[in-house]
This record gives structure tokens, C-alpha cells and sequence, in this order.
């Protein structure tokens, strides 16, 4: 391939900008043309796509969010959407695309791959949902931002004696709640993957109380249920002194890790590998700190993502 396109998708992520960054050099260092697409896949329609060189995606790899910017289109997934979509690669001269996002984003990708577009994904989302790979880029970030509040959090849980339900992104998955809980000694995780049952989160924090601990952190992961149902039905066990913090889209942003910018500029520099074999139908991930490409149809239709449930087993025996 000589001529290839870049876009981002879906809810930002930091680290995006280091990951188009790396598809942007490592193409041209290879000798080919970079093209980048404003808006995910409504620039993609509308033929909102520019040419990128070197200067452009200078001094970007340290800040979050998406220098592509980024956009909900639901209508992609129509057939006259993706038709148009395809349409306009092809007036670009674009022989390939490197999409980087989460589960929707993914689903965009492999809509391009069943039509015989070369796609290969790249998956940058906080929540950690995509199957496929250990980690996604943003989600280090992500967990070091929640991990910050709830050390934050904690002052003021003691100085006050209370209950503090945290409630975190991560849309149906658990991971930054499984995480940053382990990581910021919560005494409970709520998880959507998880049962659990509210006498006993009522329990553990009257035990904790009657050993004289000041404070108590329970991370909700908002796929669960909102912080305020939460806390409005541990009330029936008691009176806890609970209050609710949602730290909300403040997870999304911020300068990415040295490990989300590292992963980034591995995932796009192989994904230009890929398609410069003429490989696509595929998405890049990192199992066992190996890079990987796998089927996007196979990865997306017959697996599943699954969180290390061992982590919820280690914050239930070392947190009381």
C-alpha cells in the first residue's frame, strides 16, 4: 500500500494522539502517504480527511484526548453509510485505514472489512472492554486518574468519618473499578461481572467501624448502577454517613502514562506494518506483552472480554 488513512472514534482516550502519531511516521518513514480524517466516521462521509506530514503531528504525543478529533455516527452502521464511507477512500486514493477506538469503532472497522476495504484496529478506550488484548490505550491513564481521586477522597472520608461510594467509568466493564480499587485499598468493588450483596457491603463497613477505622471507600463501576441508587439502597442497612462522588468524564483526559504513550506507538507502528503487507481484516492487541493481530470478524463476533476476576478474589482478602 502506498496511500493510507487514520481516524479516531468513539469516546477519546489519552494516548490516541501518541497512536497517530506513530501511524503517521512510521508510514512515511516506509515512503508512503498519511491521511488523516476529522470527526471519526461522519468526516469519514463527509470527506472531512487532510493530508498529514511530519510537523503535523509534532509535540502531540504528551497530550490526551485526539488531535483527529472524534464524533458519535451511528448511521455507519447502515449499509448506505458505510457505501459512502468507502466511496470516499477510494476518491482519496486511500488503500487502507487504521481506525483507533473502542467496541463501536471496532464494529465500523469490520463493516469495511466484510465490504473488501482494508481496516485494521486499533483499540484505544479507557474502559479496557476490548477482546483481543490485556490493555487498551487510556486505561493506565485512566486508573492513575481514579487512583489520584480516591487518595484524595480518603482525606476527607477520615477527617469526617465516612463512607465515600465512588462511582467510575468504564460503561458494562469493570476494569478501572477492579484496578484502582485494588491499587487505592477499597474496602468493597462493585462490578458489573460480580454479584454482591448489599447486607454484606453493610456488614464489612460496620466491622470496620467497630475496629475504629475512620473512613470506608467502596468503587462502583458505573455500569452496575448509578452512585445515588447505591448509596439510597445501603441506606436501608443503616445509617453510614455515605456520600457519592462521580468522578465522570475527568477519567477521559489528561497527559497519557509512559505506558499508554509506549503501547500506543507499538500498536501504530505495527498497524502500518500490517498494511503495508497488504494485510487488513485485522486488530492489533498486546496479550502477554506480545503485539498481536488477530481476525477483527473472529475477535469480534466469538470472543468476549473478561476481566481478571483474580483481582476482585485479592481486594476481597486483603481489604477489611
Amino acid at each position: 500500500m502506498k496511500r493510507i488513512a487514520i481516524l479516531t472514534s468513539g469516546g477519546d482516550a489519552p494516548g490516541m494522539n501518541a497512536a497517530v502519531r506513530a501511524v503517521t511516521r512510521r508510514a512515511i518513514y516506509e515512503g508512503m502517504e498519511v491521511y488523516g480524517i476529522n470527526y471519526g466516521y461522519a468526516g469519514l462521509v463527509a470527506g472531512d480527511i487532510r493530508k498529514l506530514d511530519v510537523p503535523d503531528v509534532g509535540d502531540i504525543i504528551q497530550k490526551g484526548g485526539t488531535c483527529l478529533y472524534s464524533a458519535r455516527y451511528p448511521e455507519f452502521a447502515t449499509e448506505e453509510g458505510q457505501l459512502k464511507g468507502i466511496e470516499q477512500l477510494k476518491k482519496f486514493g486511500i488503500e487502507g485505514l487504521v481506525v483507533i477506538g473502542g467496541d463501536g469503532s471496532y464494529h465500523g472497522a469490520l463493516a469495511l472489512t466484510k465490504r473488501g476495504f482494508p481496516a485494521v484496529g486499533i483499540p484505544g478506550t479507557i474502559d479496557n472492554d476490548i477482546p483481543g488484548t490485556d490493555y487498551t490505550i487510556g486505561f493506565d491513564t485512566a486508573i492513575n486518574t481514579v487512583l489520584d481521586a480516591i487518595d484524595r477522597i480518603r482525606d476527607t472520608a477520615t477527617s469526617h468519618v465516612r463512607t465515600f461510594i465512588i462511582e467510575v467509568m468504564g460503561r458494562d466493564a469493570g476494569d478501572i473499578a477492579l484496578w484502582a480499587g485494588v491499587a487505592g485499598g477499597a474496602d468493597d468493588i462493585i462490578i458489573p461481572e460480580h454479584d454482591f450483596d448489599m447486607a454484606q457491603v453493610a456488614e464489612k463497613i460496620r466491622a470496620g467501624r467497630d475496629r475504629g477505622k475512620k473512613h470506608c471507600l467502596i468503587i462502583l463501576a458505573e455500569g452496575v448502577m448509578p452512585g445515588s441508587e447505591f448509596a439510597k439502597q445501603l441506606e436501608v442497612y443503616g445509617d453510614f454517613h455515605a456520600r457519592v462522588s462521580v468522578l465522570g468524564h475527568i477519567v477521559r483526559g489528561g497527559s497519557p502514562t509512559a505506558r499508554d504513550r509506549v503501547l500506543a506507538s507499538k500498536f501504530g507502528s505495527y498497524a502500518v506494518e500490517l498494511l503495508k503487507e497488504g494485510r487488513g481484516g485485522l486488530c492489533i492487541g498486546s496479550l502477554n506483552n506480545q503485539l498481536v493481530a488477530a481476525d477483527i470478524v473472529e475477535t469480534l463476533e466469538q470472543k468476549k472480554h473478561q476481566p481478571d476476576l483474580s483481582l476482585y478474589d485479592l481486594n476481597h482478602q486483603i481489604s477489611f
